[in-house]
């Protein structure tokens, strides 16, 4: 599965916003006010509303672009980007699983040091030296931290009025943000109940005892592995020692090596494939649909 490796390949990708477009939708979202719930309001897809949010952690104040259908109560997913962090290529996949029935949160992973967007698209955190600007936020992103984010956010969504608290909550990451998955559903196992990694990094490190695949003894959630074939081309193992760790530690999964290469479900991805994509939305939400239940 991907490494720091495949990300320096995309460095060395030609991209231009001419190759792939910058995402369309609304105008990013400005950076939250101060105070939980305050927020800038958006050109929402009809039947929904969205909202910028904040609120405190153990580790600082994170905040994120909040999505859910306009009426009803509704399970809550919490979706964590790749490496160029929360964007409009990541508002729109939010907009879409909320059009579809769920509340979703789009966290800023690196809100302990920036708050909100830094980049509007891939091919500005490329062609803006992203890969050194992110390097020490991201540094900061293990699995102690995330699971203290995942209790802190898992609390908040609780909160929050339209969000069903009688049923589990999902989570789905890309990239750097498939082990987030993993660590999440560790952190909080009796609220989350399902979680998704496409073309996720490090789901699989031997030397380390906090591994995605080392933690499964934690988790109570049905899982979704979609592997990239380049990822899985370098890596010919790491699915099956997955899987193998999953199912040691009864947990239900379902890994799959999709036909895109890493990447393939971001529209502004260099390698975004809508065909595989759309299959790996329809996998996501029957993953959702069954556990969430």
């Amino acid at each position: 599965m991907c490494e720091e490796n495949k990300l320096a390949e995309w460095a060395r990708t030609t991209i231009s916003r001419r190759q792939f477009g910058a995402p369309t939708g609304a105008a990013a979202l400005a950076a939250c006010a101060s105070g939980e719930g305050e927020s800038i309001a958006q050109n929402s897809a009809p039947g929904l509303k969205e909202r910028g949010v904040n609120f405190p952690t153990a580790d600082g104040t994170l905040d994120g672009f909040f999505v859910q259908p306009e009426s009803g109560t509704h399970p809550a997913v919490i979706l964590w980007p790749d490496i160029a962090g929360i964007r409009e290529a990541k508002r729109n996949i939010a907009r879409k699983l909320a059009g579809a029935g769920y509340a979703v949160l789009v966290v800023n992973p690196y809100y302990r040091d920036v708050t909100g967007e830094q980049f509007p698209d891939f091919a500005a955190f490329v062609s803006g030296g992203g890969f050194q600007k992110v390097g020490p936020w991201r540094g900061k992103l293990n699995a102690e931290t995330i699971m203290r984010d995942a209790s802190a956010i898992v609390e908040w969504l609780d909160r929050q009025e339209g969000v069903d608290q009688a049923h589990g909550i999902g989570t789905q990451g890309y990239c750097m943000g498939g082990p987030f998955t993993i660590w999440s559903a560790a952190a909080v196992p009796k609220r989350i109940k399902a979680a998704a990694s496409f073309h996720g990094g490090g789901l699989v490190r031997p030397d380390n005892a906090m591994s995605p695949h080392k933690v499964l003894d934690k988790v109570d959630a049905s899982l979704l592995i979609a592997v990239a074939q380049d990822d899985d081309a370098e890596a010919p193992t790491d699915k099956t020692v997955f899987a193998d760790a999953a199912k040691a530690a009864d947990v239900p999964v379902t890994v799959t090596v999709f036909p895109g290469d890493h990447g393939w479900m971001v529209a502004d991805s260099p390698a975004y494939d809508s065909t595989a994509a759309a299959r790996g939305e329809a996998d996501l939400k029957a993953l959702y649909a069954a556990a969430l239940a």
